[in-house]
């Protein structure tokens, strides 16, 4: 089967959109697999990413000030600023929290669709909101772990490869950072696959899947990277990859400065 003919019918299946991914992978779905259900209050920078006619949860961010969110540039691809919304607050990505329309969004210049390089964007509210015990603003990272550093990943994508409900409940899952010249697998490869503005993040038959992409990698408490591509969801050899925070910092801290 092709992988255009995969992603139909996962989407078809799921009644979500794919993550995406790097054309060139079997089962390329950029991507909580064996992860655990958790609380706003504990991951409050989390927001789902929705379209505004029916609230449909499509991809996760990243809440970094008052009114500015950190996603994929790929979920920006399908619909207008006047067609999404941002919820945030709340544990469920279906009810509760606050409900933000968006003002306006860009995606990096240099987002490759083939290589899923940059695969970074900025969304700006169209109102600010207020840090409470249940939103927060998650600080941006200058530097890019080193290998071997727990970091957290979450969201409300599927549960497994394919035929998996999304929960309504957030969802997290720990893994560690894989930099870039550790990534290498059977079918990544360093300088070809895995490029500068991506870092890997792996745990054992742990992953963020479909439904997951945008949203947070944290690590030290400071957003390191960006769901953005893998090969399937938890696959042994196939670590996460991610938009590397680090050298897309001055990007994002500008854009958000000017929409």
């Amino acid at each position: 089967m092709n992988r255009l003919l995969l992603c139909v019918v996962a989407v078809i299946a799921l009644g979500a959109g794919c993550c995406q991914a790097r054309p060139d992978i079997d089962f390329p779905f950029g991507r909580i697999v064996n992860g655990e259900a958790t609380s706003i209050e504990t991951h409050p920078w989390q927001v789902s990413i929705q379209t505004s006619a029916k609230g449909s949860h499509f991809c996760g961010g990243s809440l970094i000030n008052q009114d500015t969110v950190v996603t994929a540039a790929h979920c920006m691809q399908s619909y207008a600023a006047s067609e999404m919304q941002v919820r945030l607050g709340s544990t469920s990505r279906s009810s509760g929290g606050e409900v933000v329309s968006v003002k306006a969004f860009k995606y990096h210049e240099g987002y490759n669709s083939k290589l899923m390089v940059n695969d970074v964007a900025v969304i700006k509210l169209s109102s600010p909101v207020r840090e409470t015990a249940k939103v927060r603003f998650v600080p941006l990272a200058g530097t890019t772990p080193s290998s071997g550093t727990p970091a957290t990943v979450t969201g409300w994508g599927t549960t497994c490869f394919l035929v998996c409900s999304s929960p309504d409940n957030l969802m997290a899952v720990g893994v560690d950072i894989l930099q870039k010249q550790d990534c290498a697998s059977d079918s990544y490869s360093y300088g070809e696959s895995i490029l500068d503005t991506m870092v890997c993040a792996a745990g054992e038959k742990k992953d963020a899947c479909q439904g997951d992409s945008g949203g947070p990698l944290v690590a030290n408490g400071q957003l390191v990277g960006v769901v953005s591509w893998g090969n399937g969801c938890a696959w042994t050899g196939y670590p996460g990859v991610y938009a590397d925070v680090a050298p897309l910092k001055d990007w994002i801290e500008n854009t958000a400065a000017e929409l």
